[in-house]
């Protein structure tokens, strides 16, 4: 069969490249084309669109790129019929995502949605486009299958959250410190500042401007590929701090401490037990829309899923060198580190189960 996947983010990407080895073992004569990144293209070659010329987040983002999306949108439609896929599987990224499954919906193809646009947060209205035109919801987030389920009266499939197993696979690299020259007697807090540029320059100053206050620490940052080189120069100029890139989980997977930008980075370095700090900044108007819309209590998805306060979050004008310098020196102290990874230990128990990846592909093949 024919599958055509989109996914426009780099978590995306993760879940994506998981799902088209999965299909390809179950279906061995499959026919895969995609839009995601560079994890996806190491199991399939045919990549219509990377994520990172697709991601754009925000509301303010989005109205400066109107026309970008828009061309987008038509470019994904006229692909897809020229390749008329057997199944189309859409992975998060629901601005984009919804507005192609309106369109194949009318046009006779199947929808598979895998990971859930998260209505129970905001815009729940979209539960009507939901129910409408996707045939099958995958979830990954252990209290949607009921949200879903009780409130909306929508049957939705949930086989565990795919990042687990995904990391527990991981290995890391003993040359790691080596091969990037970092000092192996120091040990290491990582800044995770997210995989967009327009949340980088928010949120990396303000990550920054505390290196100097932890001088027994060395600080290295996370980078991503997708973003130019000389834009992270710029922005650590005449900081003592190393850039890595593409490495995150063998970051992650060295660190004593993580700074987070929220997304699945909080989810991810829960899993690796490190503890962190989860900070969010965007632009005002950006912001300002949100607390209108948004309905959550927590903006990082350790707090969302274990439904408490474990790790302490940091957003907008609360995002400032004093708070964020007094957040990391709480998570140092032995205590409160061995607090945080036992509910780090519960989430996982929650999340795991055998090969969700595997399970959430049968359900598309068959």
């Amino acid at each position: 069969m024919k599958y055509y996947l989109i996914a426009g983010e780099a978590s995306g990407d993760i879940y994506g490249s998981q799902l088209i080895e999965e299909i390809q073992i179950l279906d061995p004569n499959s026919e895969i084309r995609f839009w995601g990144g560079d994890l996806m293209k190491s199991k399939s070659d045919n990549l219509v669109k990377h994520y990172k010329e697709t991601s754009i987040m925000g509301f303010f983002e989005v109205l400066k790129n109107i026309f970008k999306i828009l061309n987008n949108i038509n470019f994904c439609k006229k692909d897809i019929l020229q390749f008329k896929p057997d199944r189309i599987i859409y992975i998060d990224y629901p601005g984009f995502n919804l507005r192609i499954c309106k369109w194949a919906k009318e046009n006779g193809f199947i929808n598979h949605y895998f990971i859930s646009p998260q209505i129970w947060a905001w815009k729940e209205n979209r539960i009507n486009a939901i129910k409408r035109d996707i045939d099958y919801m995958h979830v990954i987030l252990p209290f949607e299958k009921n949200y879903y389920k009780i409130k909306h009266e929508f049957e939705v499939h949930y086989s565990g959250h795919p990042l687990v197993n995904y990391i527990n696979k991981f290995k890391s690299d003993d040359n790691f410190f080596y091969k990037n020259n970092l000092d192996i007697n120091q040990p290491i807090i990582a800044l995770l500042p997210g995989s967009r540029l327009q949340e980088i320059k928010k949120v990396l100053p303000v990550f920054l401007s505390i290196t100097n206050m932890f001088k027994s620490y060395q600080f290295v940052i996370g980078g991503v590929e997708s973003i130019d080189k000389e834009k992270y120069n710029k922005l650590t100029k005449n900081k003592n701090v190393k850039v890595v890139f593409n490495q995150t989980y063998n970051l992650l997977a060295n660190a004593k401490a993580a700074i987070v930008t929220s997304g699945t980075a909080s989810l991810e370095a829960a899993i690796f037990k490190i503890p962190q700090v989860v900070c969010y900044k965007t632009s005002f108007i950006t912001y300002l829309i949100g607390k209108m819309l948004v309905n959550i209590k927590y903006i990082s998805l350790v707090n969302l899923i274990i439904n408490d306060r474990i790790v302490n979050e940091l957003v907008q004008g609360e995002l400032n060198s004093n708070n964020l310098k007094n957040s990391i020196n709480k998570i140092l102290k032995k205590d409160n580190r061995l607090e945080m990874i036992n509910a780090y230990n519960n989430l996982i128990n929650m999340l795991y189960a055998e090969n969700p990846s595997r399970k959430t592909a049968e359900l598309i093949v068959r």
